[in-house]
């Protein structure tokens, strides 16, 4: 059972601590803008935090306190961070840090050291990528480690597309015809190897044999084709919840924003999720997740609070937490279920 969930907005860090059927929010602050979030499986408590423009930080303690991570990361805009489930070493999991500009690093000391794993820039594709709000560069935006294959990884630069490395980010594979080229969000299911599900700013998409081939399924998403999130139950891969709205201006803005949950079961097409999900307008997009101790369920958070559904995404109920004025107008990002 799920025992806490922890996400980020702006330079706060929110963990969600249970207690039988109770909730408790605890906010902490601190001098950064954080981007990402990742835990390690096998060390309870660590968390890595990537920044916007003061690099990298570890916690050891659930996010109560943060330090600095080693050398040999580069740059100071950490946009995306994953461990791996399946690759362990030196007691800690493999530690994968995407940067702006893009470049990629691996650690397997706990994030004591980094090597640089960047030869996708050589890719024919890379004169093409472009982050729209900052055109002069790009950035790895999500990270997937295979949770089956300690070999395979896979990135999603945003704006350029899903790349694939088979020998743990030495070489890579350039992205595929009927993938989304502004990915936002990547991941996998326990129950389907070999299948990758994205999110991204043309829809959805995914592949069943390990990236090499790819398809775009938004039928159903009407409009509403800019995906920033997507998780799947974790009892059954054929049962997948997207977040999303027209565009970027709808989607983060609490101002103008106007974003859906959307559902998809099997071959039918996307549904819009509406019951006990807030309305729709002023409602910035959702950070979602699933764990593997919860099957059936998923919980989802933005500007207006935090949700679960335990009936596979149909329905929803709002979790009775302290929630601030002020979080009304923030953007959410990363959702961990721990």
């Amino acid at each position: 059972m799920v025992s806490s969930l922890l996400f980020i907005a702006e330079n706060s860090f929110f963990e969600v601590e249970r207690n039988h059927d109770e909730w408790h929010l605890t906010e902490r602050t601190f001098d950064w803008k954080f981007m990402s979030i990742a835990a390690d499986p096998f060390v309870k408590g660590r968390l890595y935090a990537g920044t916007f423009d003061n690099g990298l930080f570890i916690s050891e303690d659930g996010g109560v306190s943060w330090n600095e991570a080693g050398e040999g990361i580069a740059e100071s805009r950490v946009m995306s961070v994953a461990v791996s489930s399946v690759e362990k070493q030196n007691g800690y999991g493999v530690v994968w840090a995407g940067t702006e500009p893009s470049k990629l690093y691996r650690s397997e000391d706990g994030g004591a050291t980094w090597e640089e794993r960047s030869s996708f820039l050589k890719l024919p594709s890379e004169d093409t990528w472009y982050f729209p709000p900052r055109p002069h560069t790009h950035h790895v935006h999500s990270i997937q480690p295979d949770i089956f294959d300690e070999n395979h990884i896979f990135i999603g630069i945003e704006l350029g597309g899903v790349l694939k490395s088979t020998d743990k980010g030495h070489t890579w594979e350039d992205r595929k015809e009927n993938s989304q080229f502004d990915c936002h969000a990547l991941t996998m299911n326990s129950f389907a190897k070999g299948r990758i599900y994205e999110a991204a700013g043309g829809g959805y998409a995914e592949s069943v044999d390990q990236g090499v081939h790819w398809q775009t399924y938004n039928d159903g998403l009407g409009p509403y084709t800019y995906l920033v999130d997507v998780a799947v139950d974790r009892a059954n891969p054929d049962i997948i919840i997207a977040s999303g709205a027209t565009g970027p201006r709808a989607a983060y803005n609490a101002d103008t924003a106007e974003t859906f949950v959307f559902r998809k079961e099997n071959n039918q097409p996307w549904e819009i999720v509406r019951s006990g999900l807030p309305d729709h307008s002023g409602s910035t997009v959702f950070a979602l997740s699933s764990n593997e101790s919860e099957p059936n369920t998923f919980f989802a958070v933005n500007n207006r609070g935090i949700y679960r559904s335990t009936d596979k995404g149909e329905s929803w109920k709002y979790l009775n937490v302290e929630w601030k004025e002020r979080y009304k107008k923030m953007r959410v990002r990363t959702l961990l279920t721990i």
